[in-house]
């Protein structure tokens, strides 16, 4: 018997609306060390997303390392493999490899070519061995795929670059899963981890980077043959299983946004019986700072919901809930902020977000009220893109921003701490 530990899209070094939250995120990682102890875990699996950025802090890469060097004190026999995923540097997250090794760490960022240009599947296959060290399963290690790791490779779908993008990234997993399937012994299981958007998951629309571009959103989970016992997957934030109780999402640990406080945070225990899937636990991750959102209500009802919110005010500063307001407003209200500020005066809560939601122009069917957080930057663009030219954006056009936006979101990683 394996047990593994799939966890996802930690996101160290999140800056959240301005505020940092390592206090948040040491908790997790010491109730996580403690899991996999208290479960005698064999291996934890993390598919992706390690750092918020690709240039974390510091304080965040000190968070991560601190972990892996703790863990292999207490659990010497743990493997644990990591893979870059898109609001990862693959580069920083091979840096160390070397050294992550002798602590039993396996750490992907990014995939290899041969000079035949098949792709350099050993470098992604890694063993997972039992406590007496006998190798149980083998983890096909893959981290997001960039365009340029994967395009221009032969079998492109011609003059259609989403298509192109999508077609690639099926190649690497079937080439992964051919080389896989030739590597392991009879009675070995195979599990798979990718960072990845499979078709038909729930997406969490404010907080989830578009990782596939062009007009392709998704790839199909039929990339996984029956033989891959368990396909251990990160990107989206919601835990979730897509189609096959062997095939499922994490979910983030902690939530990363106002949209997902209701969200089932969690880790997944995976217990493998020879080649076979035997059973998947979720384990619920404690909240360790509260979060409430508010409205969107009027300004009446949105203060008398904050005046029944129980409060501790014993905790630390650092562990004072977060907190956002959404009001609904009949015309403007330049006073609003100093009146939220007065009904929160001596409140142990942290106010990270006032939302205000105004009437816009009158529609036939009566007033419509929008958040432009909420719709998002490719809705705006194709609503905004309608109104100029009464038509709506061509395929070709959202491609072309798709790219753009991609490239702004790395650059952006690369230049912030």
């Amino acid at each position: 018997m394996l047990r593994l530990i799939h966890t996802a899209d930690w996101h160290l070094g999140q800056s959240f609306h301005g505020q940092e939250r390592h206090a948040e995120h040491r908790a997790f990682l010491t109730w996580l060390l403690d899991t996999l102890v208290e479960r005698r875990a064999d291996a934890l699996l993390v598919a992706g997303d390690l750092f918020d950025v690709v240039n974390p802090s510091l304080q965040a890469q000190a968070l991560l390392y601190d972990f892996i060097v703790e863990a292999h004190e207490r659990l010497p026999r743990l493997d644990l493999v990591l893979i870059a995923g898109n609001h990862d540097s693959g580069n920083r997250i091979e840096l160390p490899a070397p050294l992550m090794r002798r602590l039993r760490t396996h750490a992907l960022g990014r995939v290899a070519w041969t000079e035949a240009g098949e792709l350099d599947a050993d470098r992604l296959l890694v063993p997972l061995t039992d406590a007496s060290g006998e190798t149980r399963a083998w983890c096909l290690a893959l981290p997001f795929l960039r365009p340029a790791e994967v395009t221009g490779r032969g079998g492109d779908a011609a003059g259609d670059p989403g298509n192109a993008y999508v077609a690639g990234i099926g190649r690497v997993h079937q080439q992964l899963i051919a080389a896989a399937q030739a590597r392991r012994a009879p009675g070995q299981a195979l599990v798979a981890m990718s960072h990845a958007h499979l078709r038909g998951a729930a997406v969490s629309e404010a907080s989830e980077r578009p990782i596939v571009i062009g007009g392709e959103e998704s790839i199909s989970a039929g990339l996984f043959p029956d033989d891959i016992a368990y396909v251990a997957l990160g990107h989206l934030h919601r835990a979730q299983q897509v189609g096959e109780a062997r095939i499922r999402y994490s979910g983030s640990p902690l939530p990363l946004d106002f949209s997902e406080v209701t969200y089932p945070h969690q880790v997944l225990e995976v217990t493998l019986e020879g080649e076979a899937l035997a059973g998947v636990e979720a384990l619920p991750v404690p909240r360790p700072v509260a979060m409430h959102r508010l409205g969107p209500a009027p300004l009446d009802a949105v203060l008398a919901e904050l005046e029944a919110l129980e409060e501790d005010p014993a905790l630390a500063r650092e562990r004072w809930p977060w907190l956002e307001l959404r009001v609904e407003l009949d015309a403007p209200m330049p006073d609003l902020r100093a009146r939220v500020d007065a009904a929160l005066e001596g409140k142990a809560l942290r106010l990270l977000r006032l939302e205000r939601r105004l009437p816009r122009v009158e529609a036939e069917d009566g007033p419509e009220r929008i958040d432009l957080e909420a719709l998002g930057p490719r809705r705006l663009f194709e609503r905004t893109w309608q109104a100029r030219w009464g038509e709506p954006p061509g395929e070709d056009v959202l491609t072309d921003f798709d790219r753009l936006r991609q490239e702004v979101l790395d650059d952006d990683g690369e230049e912030g701490a």
